[in-house]
């Protein structure tokens, strides 16, 4: 089965939001073994839709379609799929009890006229209740073609997509499709490819995706077979030999597990604490630590000195060191990331500062310019790294090195 997704809306073409729903669905076709060779945005207008969806039903099995299932005007997607159906619509009178049940619990007694439009499907959709707004989503087949139609707001899109658009789409597959994701760190998309070449040419079944990340290399096992336990050993097959080239760079093959959730982990299993001491970042990589569940049993302070007298102050950075090598210099990493352990009582200290931009840097210390300073149980490292892109983007790449360093440097003194 092959798709197209089409994303409507205005607002996605004018650059007003970001597209995240096409990202979101790619890869979830993907994990179903389902091909999309096309992604399609058309703004709110009915002759425009109604000629991409003729173009996409030539070329795909499968249109998965976003947005324009609201209750304004503009709002013509669903109208405009029964046109070219050539069905009318009609009222479903469970839908309209879905939305008055949905405004009454947002204490809503009056429900404007328009939201009632909501409730008009197209004759013989397969209506999936949504329980998270008032817009349903919609199956719509015709001969062996599937259109599928979903509100456009991201959590109503994902919780319709996982509970009901799954389900349905795995029983229109002959066999079973599963997928594994093994996620990779300290070692860079070209770098992760050329190290299975080889099991990329001679794919067959299953099949291997790398997708770059920030600072990550994901690694997408695909397998089909008769039956999900023939298609699990394919892909745990494969795994393996991933494991193989790619050894303790594996951060972990679960598909729900992040890079700061590993490191969390880590530290949980070898019994240590953990703090941090930013400059550049200003609580980026404390933020990302934080975000996991449970590490506060790791995770008791961190520190952001973003000016020198901070830094002298909070971490006892010379004042020495600052005037010889400056604020952005390997010298001040390791001063910070042993300060930091120093002061807060914990095993493992993070130390990040950098030049970040847009202003800032000089020939010497350009911007993207960082160091990154890892103390672990009394070692100490630190270590020069350049990042591309704006000052977002540097800050992200150094979030995630940070983490990559710590958790290698943690690995290596267990070995």
């Amino acid at each position: 089965m092959n798709a197209e997704i089409i994303s409507v809306g205005t607002e996605i073409l004018l650059g007003n939001i970001i597209n995240t729903n096409a990202a979101f669905l790619a890869e979830e076709c993907a994990s179903l073994g389902i091909s999309v060779f096309y992604q399609t945005t058309v703004g709110d207008n009915r002759e425009r839709l109604l000629e991409t969806m003729k173009l996409s039903a030539g070329r795909a099995d499968l249109l998965v379609i976003t947005g324009g299932l609201g209750p304004t005007q503009d709002d013509l997607t669903k109208e405009t799929a029964a046109e070219w159906l050539g069905v009318p619509l009609v009222e479903d009178p469970h839908t309209k009890e879905k939305i008055r049940q949905f405004f009454q619990r947002l204490g809503r007694s009056k429900i404007a006229e328009n939201n009632w439009k909501q409730a008009l499907v197209p004759e013989g959709a397969i209506v999936l209740d949504n329980p998270n707004g008032s817009a349903p989503g919609l199956i719509l087949e015709r001969d062996r073609q599937i259109m599928i139609l979903l509100p456009g707001p991201p959590e109503e899109l994902v919780s319709l997509w996982k509970s009901a658009v799954v389900p349905y789409l795995k029983k229109k597959q002959d066999g079973v499709i599963r997928s594994r994701i093994v996620k990779v760190c300290g070692i860079g998309e070209s770098d992760a490819e050329m190290l299975i070449r080889d099991l990329i040419s001679e794919q067959t079944n299953p099949t291997i995706a790398t997708y770059a990340k920030t600072g990550e290399v994901h690694l997408r096992i695909t397998a089909s077979a008769d039956t999900e336990k023939e298609a699990y050993g394919l892909t745990d097959k494969m795994v393996a030999k991933l494991g193989e080239r790619f050894g303790s760079n594996i951060y972990t093959s679960s598909k729900d597990v992040t890079l700061e959730m590993a490191f969390i982990d880590l530290l949980k299993k070898r019994g240590y604490s953990l703090t941090t001491a930013e400059s550049c970042t200003g609580g980026m990589l404390a933020g990302r630590i934080i975000n996991v569940p449970g590490a506060s049993d790791v995770y008791d302070r961190g520190f952001i000195t973003y000016s020198n007298k901070a830094k002298e102050d909070i971490l006892d950075v010379s004042a020495e060191t600052l005037a010889k090598y400056g604020a952005v210099s390997y010298e001040t990493a390791y001063e910070m990331a042993c300060g930091a352990a120093r002061n807060a009582g914990a095993d493992v200290a993070i130390a990040v500062t950098g030049v970040a931009g847009p202003g800032g840097g000089t020939a010497e210390k350009p911007v993207g310019l960082v160091y990154i300073g890892v103390f672990v149980s009394g070692h100490v490292k630190a270590v020069e790294c350049h990042f591309p892109g704006d000052r977002a983007k540097i800050r992200m790449y150094t979030v995630a090195r940070a983490l990559t360093l710590a958790r290698a440097e943690i690995l290596a003194l267990s070995d």
